[in-house]
């Protein structure tokens, strides 16, 4: 929108300074929208490659994902469940290409800019076929402050395949902080420790920038890891650093 110089008389100055002041005392005085106690939504994703703590579950490969959430705002209790097509199930000589997720928790706040955020997660592969099973359950705990994060994730069965690897945890900060007109910058860096198995340990982080434009948010990302232990069929390290991008939207 152009705007063009204008001469305005004293009381026109004032008259609009009034008006103004009124519309902002008014503004102030309303009460904030109430939200309902239960909400519902959904989601939809595509991704030119499906990053999970820095390693590739597509083979460098897109995905599709998708999944649904409900919520309680007065109890801030939480649920839900997603989809994302795979590949690494069979480059394990597995079988399936889907990943469906289930999870329940329960967040809030406990002062000013501090939350907490903690439940559990399974990752159900259907019909894997790999021994030990590639199904995994995790509790977890996060705590914030204002945009920064610090979460850590307790395997209680063992994590994604590996044998002996009960007890495994995953440690992970992230920030994701708006710095210009709703450009978000996505920071993370974080540690997986897989037990008995110390080959296959590592770190990973991402620098991203995202921003929803309404219609979809956009999300474009460096992703990378300290590891070369995870290789597709085609002989690709899953773990190299690359570049994700990622369109998605919450209905």
């Amino acid at each position: 929108m152009k705007y063009k110089t204008m001469n305005l008389t004293l009381a026109s100055a004032l008259l609009a300074l009034a008006t103004f002041g009124a519309g902002l005392a008014h503004a102030q005085q309303a009460a904030p929208e109430a939200k309902p106690d239960n909400e519902f939504s959904y989601n939809l994703a595509v991704t030119s490659d499906y990053r999970y703590r820095g390693i590739s579950q597509t083979r460098l490969k897109p995905a599709l994902q998708g999944g649904a959430d409900w919520v309680n705002n007065p109890s801030g209790l939480y649920a839900g469940a997603w989809l994302s097509t795979i590949k690494w199930i069979k480059d394990a000589n597995g079988d399936g290409s889907i990943e469906a997720d289930v999870y329940a928790g329960k967040r809030g706040e406990i002062a000013k800019d501090v939350s907490y955020d903690v439940g559990g997660l399974g990752y159900i592969y259907p019909s894997n076929k790999l021994h030990p099973s590639a199904n995994t359950f995790e509790l977890y705990g996060q705590i914030g402050f204002g945009p920064a994060t610090l979460k850590y994730s307790h395997s209680l069965t063992n994590l994604f395949g590996f044998a002996d690897s009960k007890n495994s945890g995953y440690l992970d900060g992230a920030i994701n902080y708006d710095v210009y007109q709703g450009y978000t910058l996505n920071l993370h860096v974080g540690r997986q420790r897989v037990k008995n198995n110390g080959a296959s340990s590592y770190t990973d982080w991402k620098v991203g920038v995202s921003k929803d434009f309404g219609v979809a948010t956009l999300a474009l990302a460096y992703v990378g890891t300290n590891t070369e232990a995870y290789v597709g069929r085609d002989g690709k390290n899953l773990g190299k650093g690359g570049a994700v991008f990622t369109i998605s939207k919450i209905f």
